[in-house]
């Protein structure tokens, strides 16, 4: 059926020429605007005000364009070749309802209701059989309808930040759903079908006033991250225990008294277990848990840690802060993936206090050295043994063979010694610290650990510029140089293609150092505290494994939305820089959270 036609009968003013026509816009909602939706298929009417969608707006696809009234064939309006609404943005307005006449839009595809006065949804929205995308978040609603379990096509559905005491029972008619958020509501249950949304891979039902889960939430087979943070659970039913390709899972804030039993959770790379009760942590189900790169257990009743944690052969942060712990088990020093460990607020007496407060890897190096020497009959490990100390030598050669490492800091030094590095070389050391000296150049005598050195500290000194000896330590993994007088890192930096890890912390940078870029496996980039002006989104989605990027007190002005594409990023710090959007109430969320606010801000 014409335009034409399916304009007879239709509100409106009587043309002889063109048929009806359709009455004006409305406020806020101009002629043009309304002529462009019906070319590009796309209407944004976000933030005008609005307390009323215009009539026009339901009939775009059923009144006759104005452009149509002098129908001619060889002009650039080419009204006939107009399209269906697919997309409509209502968001940040003053809506009250919606119309029943949204069905009169039925090819959308993504309707954005979100940040208004909605206290309903109305039924009709069920007809609305093309819908894949839904966001009616940050509104008044309490209900929904139960119309809305029609949406057969429906993939993404937000209606976070309501008053939703419960969820229809049929929800698990929405097979499809991929992405469903209804967090900061107030609903008590979760309904049992929710174990029939099968292709759900990301569920948000955080905040609300959960006090148990269905047993089918062990159904969501898809499900790869699952928040449940500030609800009063008490325990997790052993069904969470089944998904099996979950890799975030968010349960902190809650009244948790057990470490879940996540058996099947093979895929599992975060647990966010933080302000709970958990008194103890079995041996067994950490065995179940080899994947692990993060463990929230902040804020517990911890009295102990058991050795089998050291089956996490893949952790790399550990939060253990405000428990009651009293000790720790020697082996966490030999877990050589750990780049953070907090214990802030722990009763503990057997590691003195200046070592926490020295950092994770000095806490890792004390941890090591208190483990006990091989018994009589051990099979030692094949290293050369130490020699004599020689006379007038600055460090402990024992010490150095025992830990593979050289503490050669705070000694007001201008340079490295030779036998501080002959040492070094011969008792193939693979740590050095020469933080805390005054340092003005390089130290090139290092390469002579090159075959061996893994780690090395040079912060808090007075260097300008580094090397291109920094190139030769190919096996780098960690470097520091915090708290300098850098401006730029030398090319040669590009050959350290095993650095996982560099703080470049309050020095001189007035740019992000492009030479980083090239490291492949760079995982931990702390810039904090210089001057860089800008973002460089390319390059950091060149860095596949970046997971902590730290850029607090800078100079950037802007914050391109295009860094939410970097999704390896775990922990992204934006704080202290002179840029007003994301605002600080958006900063201050997670960084799951983070990133996804700046792909929305993506352009269409």
């Amino acid at each position: 059926m014409s335009r034409l036609a399916r304009g007879r009968g239709r509100r409106g003013k009587f043309n002889p020429r063109a048929g009806f026509e359709p009455e004006p816009a409305g406020p806020n909602v101009s002629g043009a605007l309304l002529k462009q939706a019906r070319k590009s298929g796309q209407l944004n009417l976000s933030n005008r005000g609005l307390e009323k969608v215009p009539d026009t707006v339901w009939r775009i696809n059923l009144d006759v364009p104005e452009e149509a009234k002098n129908v001619t064939f060889d002009g650039e309006d080419r009204w006939w070749e107009q399209v269906d609404l697919t997309k409509l943005i209502l968001a940040s307005n003053k809506l009250s309802e919606l119309s029943p006449n949204l069905n009169q839009l039925p090819a959308l595809v993504v309707l954005d209701v979100h940040d208004n006065d909605l206290t309903s949804l109305p039924k009709e929205i069920g007809d609305l059989q093309h819908l894949q995308k839904l966001n009616a978040s940050h509104n008044k609603l309490q209900s929904l309808p139960s119309e809305l379990c029609h949406l057969n096509n429906l993939l993404y559905l937000h209606v976070d930040y309501n008053k939703l005491a419960e969820l229809p029972n049929d929800l698990g008619t929405l097979a499809h759903i991929e992405d469903l958020d209804v967090s900061h509501n107030e609903l008590p249950t979760l309904p049992p079908s929710i174990g029939y949304v099968s292709r759900l891979t990301k569920f948000n039902a955080s905040n609300n006033q959960l006090s148990n889960l269905p047993p089918e939430i062990g159904d969501l087979h898809n499900i790869r991250v699952l928040d449940l943070s500030n609800n009063q659970l008490e325990h997790l039913p052993s069904d969470v225990g089944r998904l099996g390709k979950l890799e975030q899972l968010y349960i902190k804030y809650n009244k948790l008294r057990e470490f879940p039993n996540l058996k099947q959770c093979e895929q599992l790379k975060e647990l966010h277990a933080g302000f709970n009760l958990i008194a103890s942590l079995s041996a067994d189900h950490l065995k179940l848990l080899p994947g692990l790169v993060l463990l929230d257990l902040r804020d517990n009743k911890l009295t102990s840690i058991p050795e089998e944690i050291t089956h996490m052969q893949h952790l790399q942060r550990l939060e253990l802060s405000n428990n009651d712990l009293s000790s720790l088990p020697f082996s966490l020093g030999l877990m050589s993936s750990l780049k953070s460990v907090n214990l802030d607020g722990n009763p503990l007496r057997t590691i003195r206090r200046d070592v926490i407060q020295r950092g994770t890897s000095e806490l890792l190096k004390y941890l090591r050295t208190r483990i006990e020497e091989p018994k009589s009959g051990d099979v030692a490990p094949l290293t050369p043994d130490p020699e004599p100390a020689v006379p007038g030598s600055t460090i402990d050669t024992f010490t150095v063979h025992k830990t593979k490492s050289i503490n050669y800091s705070n000694k007001n030094a201008s340079s490295v010694p030779d036998d501080i590095l002959e040492t070094g070389r011969d008792m193939y050391v693979s740590e050095m610290n020469l933080s805390k000296n005054v340092l003005t150049t390089f130290p090139a005598g290092l390469v002579q650990l090159a075959a061996t050195l893994t780690d090395l500290n040079l912060s808090f000194n007075k260097l300008a510029a580094l090397g291109a000896e920094i190139g030769q330590l190919s096996r780098l993994t960690t470097l520091d140089l915090r708290n300098n007088q850098l401006t730029a890192l030398p090319t040669e930096v590009g050959n350290l293609q095993h650095l996982r890890e560099v703080a470049l912390s309050c020095n001189r940078f007035q740019q992000f150092p492009a030479v980083l870029y090239s490291l492949l496996k760079l995982e931990n980039v702390f810039a904090n505290d210089n001057h860089i002006a800008a973002i460089d989104v390319d390059g950091l989605l060149k860095l596949p494994q970046i997971a902590t990027l730290d850029l607090q007190n800078n100079d950037i002005m802007q914050v391109p939305p295009q860094l939410g594409n970097v999704t390896s990023l775990r922990s992204l710090q934006l704080g202290g820089n002179p840029f007003r959007v994301p605002r600080p109430a958006i900063l201050a969320k997670s960084t799951a959270d983070l990133l996804e606010y700046l792909r929305g801000r993506i352009p269409t």
